[in-house]
């Protein structure tokens, strides 16, 4: 996937103000627009024009693709890292359906970044006198451990506005967040009232957090269960052997059976995400060959070769 720079798109600098982002969208949407010009490549310069628009007319979304392309150019390869939308407060819940117009063409880049969160201000804002508050959204990461545990931690969410001078600009916030024992990447902390502010003396409405897990230097996660890789000597593999284990709760002892061979996977059952089901923790099983770096190495090696010469690893 290459990276699309919606600012050249636009004709207009990084540091353009929202008046300038939608005065330069209306003069391109006119020059380009497939019904009046004649122009060759006037539809995919206009389908161009309007998705650059679609994103940096919005503060939320030109907050996040500031931050995530920043030292980016046009055409290079490029793939989103891992949560980088974690800690934005976007308006929607997250989880509701899109309210993009209906003929919008996404490009794969767009939907990359934000098919997510490619919706209009949604919530549960009307118009009238008096109106409840939008529903607001963020992905925050959280440590796996603390879905064992269970925690409370402060979680700082940015916010994007528009100042005076019409630039976007973020704002920030703390809360302190009760994260329940056992809850899932994916899942979703509702904090009632701490979304947009409701009008006419209206409640609040509320803030969604959807939960990611940061990368672990040990596990990996699928749903409720937990992968770890786990290093053996050829000798504890072949003869089998009793190893401690690390888990997010501490280390355990498991049995390595006799034969066991690289890639095979040793369940501890009920060691995973913790639930009314638990998940299941398993050691994925990786050989590592001693180094021949000294003559008395080299000779074990030789006399393993010895009372195996019969063996033909590559039949």
């Amino acid at each position: 996937m290459k990276f699309k720079d919606y600012y050249e798109a636009l004709g207009v600098e990084r540091s353009a103000t929202q008046d300038e982002i939608k005065q330069a969208y209306r003069k391109l949407a006119r020059k380009y627009h497939p019904d009046v010009s004649k122009l060759a490549d006037a539809e995919a310069r206009f389908k161009d024009i309007n998705e650059a628009n679609e994103v940096l007319r919005d503060p939320e979304k030109r907050a996040a693709y500031d931050q995530m392309g920043s030292g980016m150019h046009a055409g290079q390869d490029f793939q989103p890292p891992p949560g980088w939308d974690a800690g934005f407060e976007f308006r929607g819940r997250g989880d509701e359906a899109g309210g993009m117009p209906p003929d919008f063409d996404a490009s794969e880049f767009f939907e990359a970044l934000f098919g997510r969160h490619a919706r209009q201000a949604g919530g549960r804002a009307r118009a009238g006198r008096q109106a409840s508050g939008e529903d607001h959204h963020a992905k925050v990461l959280i440590d796996l451990e603390d879905a064992y545990r269970g925690a409370r931690r402060s979680i700082g969410l940015r916010v994007p506005t528009v100042d005076a001078q019409g630039h976007v600009v973020l704002e920030e916030r703390q809360l302190d967040v009760n994260i329940p024992k056992g809850i899932r990447a994916g899942q979703h902390l509702r904090l009632a009232g701490q979304g947009g502010p409701g009008l006419g003396g209206a409640p609040a409405g509320d803030l969604f957090l959807e939960i990611e897990f940061n990368p672990h230097p040990r596990f990996r996660v699928d749903g409720r269960d937990v992968y770890l890789d786990l290093p053996l000597a050829p000798w504890e593999a072949a003869l089998g052997a009793t190893v401690d284990v690390p888990t997010p709760e501490g280390q355990v002892q498991l049995t390595v059976p006799p034969g066991s061979a690289a890639g095979r996977k040793l369940r501890l059952k009920g060691k995973g995400i913790p639930g009314q089901t638990p998940g299941d923790l398993y050691a994925v099983l990786a050989i590592v060959q001693p180094p021949a770096d000294t003559s008395r190495a080299r000779e074990a090696y030789a006399a393993m070769a010895k009372a195996f010469e019969g063996f033909h690893p590559r039949t």
